[in-house]
């Protein structure tokens, strides 16, 4: 172990910077009248996304009793809905959140998360609310909107939405690698759009942040996000990402307020999860109920903030933009 490990990762002058960030992001809220929350870390439920895993400990009541799992929080997203359910109006989280198995380069096991939610925006006047916010505290300018579709179309001359599971298959063995057999349609869509489309996203010169949205993500990628029929007739997900110099930085959604929809596609991720050997985590009920109750329209969009920052310094590794990465933490 090295003796200079106890020193931060990153340098003073970079968390002064950040310091100052996290207060811009702060004073714009404020000014627009959106309420800061905070959400537990620790929930008896954890996410069932197929692709980010839960960090999991346990409960052991003093003194005896039974001992429960619990799972630190991927995103607040759960709660902060159930909140928005319960009358919360317009809210947004800034904190900490905890993924399993990803640390170093742009991931770190802990990272900080912006969460937020308007009342009564879609996915594209949430867009035009993210770009306000990253113009306010950055400086950004917001240089192109496209469809998942069109990219696809632009540089793969195929549209996503109707090629069959064999055309696609076929496009990654032939750009990525001919030894991927056996992908599920996602797998492939996701491996085609992150090595072929994604790094040419909002390139910009140095020291300028240029971004693009992309929105309408095929159905099978909704998540939470409600689904809608393009001008094409194709039913897509209310979905969009922003990537700025062929970085994915948020991802928002026109959120899913129907319990019923929300709880079938809870369970379905589980059954992935157990299909592909992977744990199978509780989904969240309250959330489930909350949803039942009642949520009002509204979108809602995650940003890293860590990986902000390293666009705005011209940083490649997150190390150097937090105080301590998960090598010296």
């Amino acid at each position: 172990m090295s003796s200079d490990n106890w020193k931060p990762s990153a340098s003073i002058s970079t968390l002064q910077k950040r310091a100052r960030l996290l207060g811009r992001v702060r004073q714009y809220f404020d000014e627009q009248n959106v309420m800061e929350v905070e959400t537990p870390m620790l929930s008896a439920n954890a996410t069932v996304d197929l692709y980010i895993d839960s960090f999991e400990t346990h409960f052991l009541p003093i003194g005896g009793g039974k001992e429960q799992p619990c799972y630190l929080h991927t995103s607040p997203e759960f709660p902060m809905k159930r909140l928005l359910a319960a009358g919360s109006g317009d809210i947004y989280s800034l904190g900490r959140v905890f993924r399993n198995g990803e640390a170093g380069g742009r991931h770190n096991p802990e990272f900080t998360m912006l969460e937020y939610y308007r009342l009564g925006m879609d996915q594209h006047q949430l867009m035009d609310d993210m770009t306000a916010l990253l113009s306010s505290v950055i400086g950004f300018q917001e240089v192109g909107r496209v469809s998942y579709g069109e990219v696809f179309q632009e540089k793969l001359r195929l549209n996503p939405h109707a090629a069959s599971d064999d055309e696609l298959s076929a496009l990654v063995k032939k750009h990525i690698d001919e030894g991927l057999v056996g992908l599920e349609r996602n797998d492939c869509l996701d491996l085609l759009f992150s090595n072929m489309i994604e790094p040419e996203l909002g390139i910009s010169e140095a020291g300028e942040l240029k971004g693009v949205y992309v929105y309408d993500y095929p159905a099978s990628m909704a998540a939470l996000a409600r689904l809608h029929t393009n001008d094409q007739g194709e039913q897509v997900a209310a979905r969009f990402e922003l990537f700025i110099n062929g970085v994915e930085l948020a991802n928002g959604y026109h959120e899913l307020t129907n319990a019923e929809e929300q709880q079938t596609r809870f369970k379905a991720e589980q059954f992935k999860r157990k299909e592909q050997g992977r744990p199978v985590y509780p989904y969240d009920h309250y959330l489930v109920e909350g949803l039942r109750s009642g949520m009002p329209d509204c979108a809602g969009v995650a940003m890293g903030v860590d990986r902000l920052l390293m666009l705005m310094l011209n940083k490649k590794k997150i190390a150097d933009v937090v105080a301590f990465d998960f090598l010296r933490a």
